[in-house]
């Protein structure tokens, strides 16, 4: 069974940067692998522990952090690591913090309002904006300081957004209705060049196929360098949970180190491509 969704002390470091190996483009962005809700922030959410506890289930992209560490672990040349340790039900860090976000018609902006079932999580009329402050704005600081350190060290940085996904659409899903495939690749048209969508598909092979932007589409860049850089490349990786765990919320299966090779295979293409 996950562990209780009971109120925590917030970490020292709420997410981290793992370093890899000092010549690696590689970043892997894992956003939403934890439960973890700090005191302050669990005051806000009206929802019971029994209740908060079937919501994390649902939201949470379980073990991904798992499956990044493994994989970095085993590559030929390891990767940087950028990982939440904090709940995506405080903050959301792949959110726009304003109204480019097409999530907040679901009340899923950056500071969630409503659950994955449309029920309420917060109140009415609830200020997200010192969340925003005081998690949102620091994550979005140290993952462009992250990527920039890619750049500065090899003269290019390429992000992978590690996720998972339900096998059924969630009813605050706005785009559930398309293909559900093992493995869904999320693409940016400025920032995921051919090259990299295609080591990805060869990569993911074995897993009963790949699709593209569906049902989740887009990939995770800095807006520092959204749409301006082309040295920063991007791709999200969304796992259909099926493959590799219990749903929802449950333990991981013998998919999960299979799906590390695999993201590990995708490093070392990515790692060995000659810019």
């Amino acid at each position: 069974m996950p562990d209780s969704p009971s109120a925590s002390p917030a970490p020292a470091a709420p997410f981290q940067l793992h370093p890899g190996a000092s010549g690696s483009p590689v970043l892997l962005h894992v956003p939403h692998s934890a439960r973890e809700i700090p005191a302050g922030v669990r005051s806000g959410i009206v929802l019971d522990d029994a209740a908060l506890g079937r919501e994390l289930d649902h939201i949470t992209d379980a073990h991904t952090a798992e499956i990044a560490a493994r994989a970095a672990a085993s590559a030929g040349q390891a990767p940087w690591r950028f990982v939440n340790g904090l709940s995506r039900l405080v903050v959301d860090p792949e959110r726009f913090p304003d109204e480019r976000e097409e999530m907040l018609a679901s009340g899923m902006g950056a500071v969630y309002t409503r659950t994955t079932h449309g029920e309420e999580l917060r109140p009415a009329g609830f200020d997200g904006r010192p969340l925003v402050e005081r998690y949102f704005e620091p994550y979005a600081r140290a993952m462009t300081d992250a990527v920039a350190g890619r750049l500065a060290a090899t003269g290019r940085a390429v992000v992978v957004d590690v996720h998972s996904y339900p096998t059924r659409a969630l009813p605050y899903e706005l785009h559930g209705g398309g293909p559900r495939p093992p493995v869904c690749l999320g693409t940016d048209p400025f920032h995921t060049p051919a090259w990299l969508l295609e080591a990805a598909r060869e990569a993911f092979a074995g897993f009963g196929g790949t699709g593209i932007d569906s049902p989740f589409a887009g990939t995770y860049v800095p807006l520092r360098h959204y749409g301006r850089d082309p040295e920063v490349t991007a791709l999200m990786v969304e796992i259909r949970r099926d493959v590799y765990m219990a749903e929802p919320g449950g333990p991981a299966g013998p998919g999960l180190g299979a799906l590390a090779d695999a993201l590990a295979e995708l490093v070392d293409r990515v790692s060995a491509r000659t810019p």
